[in-house]
């Protein structure tokens, strides 16, 4: 078939997420490698939002392809009832890299379920029904999941399951009142989170879920100190800390998860995306051992068909021993310091970029109509005209294969991305900028 009779085949059979259907044309992609990605045609594109935020280490990785046709070899599944090597060996490994407190992890097959199922542990474990998590956010699009979000995306699932309480995390870009320091901005959101928490019953609330740092709804990175802040609440009343490590984990920010900037523990790690890189779909809920002992003499009410697919596992702990064995760690620092500087010359350059937000190679950038008022380029959840969608358009016609998310486009390219490679996208991006 040509390229284009797949993409017709597609549009005519598949629905495709978060579209109009009669707007959409995606790609036949024929091949990929590395960062890069060819159509039928022969056209390359760059990666630079890791697909999904997910394919950390590139298409093609030889470890991962060939300890999942190692697994094909032995079995394809076997239920979560049973031992399986590969199930046991990435558990073990993921504990490995948590803090101390950590004792067990309860696999999924993916980001939203294991936000679903980190809910009903906290629920269980403490025996309370309330769960406070943010405005800014996306946990995921299944009812549970889509009840954690905050943003546009839970609307289609409103009216809501009681219980799900949100709040309004710092966003010091947008933030209106006259802050003089970071230090009196997470003072004021930690007592206005305080007095949220007394309202809606102190024992009531059995966790605060938050993203360690807000992914598609902007790469907005806590201030120094909220984190810390929050925890220290969750410590007073007895709330569990659930962090959402699903986009912001396996390295993206530099360290295996992203709480470990923060000088923080939390209570439960969610994660999956760079569990195995797209390779195979997997995720996962780590809990404290606490929680685990728990769950000892009381019925973890937790179930899926394809928890802990040994497909998925295998995958994975060849993915988390690429990360080891490439020092990912250290490409993410060398060539996230580099882009990091080239972002912040591009918003001084460019009236079009209001701001840049940054750690490791995760990063956005925020688009506005005037840098003094900071007026959006569109308002949010509003863009009757489509102005982001053409945007990154231009930028898909120079082969800079990005996603939008209101007024902010998105740089996440892989975790494998050279400083010469970077140097050669941000042209691209440079030049759409310019246009704009």
């Amino acid at each position: 078939m040509t390229g284009k009779e797949i993409t017709e085949k597609q549009k005519k059979y598949n629905l495709q997420s978060w579209s109009k259907q009669a707007n959409i044309n995606p790609i036949a992609v024929q091949k990929a490698e590395g960062i890069y990605f060819w159509d039928y045609d022969g056209k390359r594109y760059t990666d630079m939002s890791s697909q999904l935020v997910n394919v950390n280490v590139g298409f093609g990785n030889k470890a991962i392809g060939d300890a999942i046709k190692a697994k094909v070899d032995q079995y394809c599944y076997i239920g979560p009832g049973y031992a399986d090597i590969s199930r046991a060996t990435l558990a073990e490994k993921v504990i490995s890299l948590l803090p101390d407190s950590f004792g067990k992890i309860f696999f999924t097959n993916g980001g939203a379920d294991a936000n679903e199922n980190a809910v009903k542990m906290a629920r269980m474990f403490t025996g309370r029904n309330k769960i406070m998590s943010r405005y800014r956010s996306y946990h995921g699009s299944t009812f549970g999941a889509g009840n954690l979000t905050g943003e546009p995306r839970r609307f289609a699932l409103e009216p809501g399951v009681p219980g799900f309480i949100k709040f309004f995390d710092p966003y010091l870009y947008r933030e209106k009142l006259p802050f003089e320091s970071e230090e009196d901005a997470v003072a004021y959101y930690v007592d206005k989170l305080e007095e949220q928490i007394q309202y809606e019953g102190r024992d009531a609330i059995a966790a605060i879920v938050m993203e360690t740092i807000t992914g598609s709804n902007g790469v907005i990175i806590p201030p120094k100190g909220y984190m810390k802040g929050v925890r220290k609440l969750c410590d007073k009343y007895g709330i569990l800390m659930i962090v959402d490590e699903v986009m912001a984990g396996w390295y993206r920010t530099g360290t295996c998860f992203a709480f470990e900037n923060f000088d923080v523990v939390p209570d439960i790690v969610t994660f999956a995306k760079g569990v195995t890189c797209g390779y195979v779909p997997l995720g996962g809920v780590a809990v404290s051992s606490k929680i685990a002992a728990y769950f000892d003499d009381n019925l973890l009410s937790c179930g899926l068909t394809y928890s802990g697919h040994p497909l998925g596992c295998a995958a994975g702990v060849a993915c988390v021993n690429y990360y080891e064995e490439a020092k990912i760690a250290d490409n993410v620092k060398k060539s996230g310091e580099y882009l990091a500087k080239r972002l912040d010359e591009i918003a001084e350059k460019y009236d079009c970029v209001g701001d840049v937000r940054h750690i490791g190679l995760f990063s956005s950038v925020e688009l506005v109509k005037d840098k003094t008022t900071k007026e959006p380029l569109v308002e949010y959840g509003y863009d009757p005209e489509g102005v982001m969608s053409k945007l990154v358009g231009k930028l898909k016609a120079k082969g800079f294969m990005t996603y939008s998310h209101e007024n902010m486009i998105f740089v996440n390219p892989p975790l494998i991305i050279t400083i010469e490679q970077i140097k050669e996208e941000l042209v691209k991006l440079e030049e759409v900028l310019a246009e704009i």
